[in-house]
């Protein structure tokens, strides 16, 4: 008895696609260097944005800022009173804030996972609010600002410890090139 192929009826769609694709597939792993030598794109460096090279070196990036000058403050336990070592933080901020005019702020205010969700969302805008009065009172525009609260919802310690609440209880000063909040 002969087969369908030997007898010249066409092989099945099912068996024709599988055939198809294993053979796409070999193909494609015919040439393991195809992926050598250099071809990244630096979506930081300086001929991304024209807003320098996106390192830590580099006093206008972002990495600085974040690095260098600082994105965060700490709070004591229920409160959003600045300390002295978060104004001297924040002191920073508004320099380079005010040096570098094309980036815009966005203030986080954050709890710790101690007390309710509405208590901790308030709390936050409360610390996320004492941020943005300080910049304010350094010469850093309103419009280059925005808070917005969160809270105990987005952790960066977690466990029911004292040294994670401490991590917890912050504010993050968000920065990004943009015309308008």
């Amino acid at each position: 008895m002969q087969t369908k192929f030997e007898r010249g009826e066409p092989m099945s769609f099912l068996k024709t696609t599988l055939i198809l694709c294993a053979g796409l597939a070999l193909a494609a792993c015919t040439d393991p260097g195809r992926f050598d030598g250099d071809n990244t794109v630096d979506l930081n460096g300086d001929n991304a944005s024209g807003y320098g090279s996106g390192t830590a070196s580099d006093p206008s990036s972002p990495a600085y800022f974040q690095q260098a000058v600082g994105d965060r403050v700490l709070f004591v336990i229920d409160t959003y009173t600045l300390t002295d070592i978060a104004r001297n933080t924040l002191d920073g901020q508004a320099r380079w804030l005010l040096a570098n005019t094309d980036y815009q702020a966005v203030i986080e205010g954050h709890a710790d996972e101690q007390g309710t969700r509405e208590y901790n969302l308030a709390l936050g805008a409360r610390r996320a609010n004492s941020v943005q009065e300080y910049l304010l009172s350094q010469g850093v525009p309103a419009s280059r600002m925005r808070v917005v609260s969160y809270g105990k919802e987005r952790p960066i310690e977690i466990c029911s410890d004292e040294s994670c609440y401490a991590q917890n209880r912050r504010a993050v000063t968000v920065i990004s090139i943009g015309a308008g909040m």
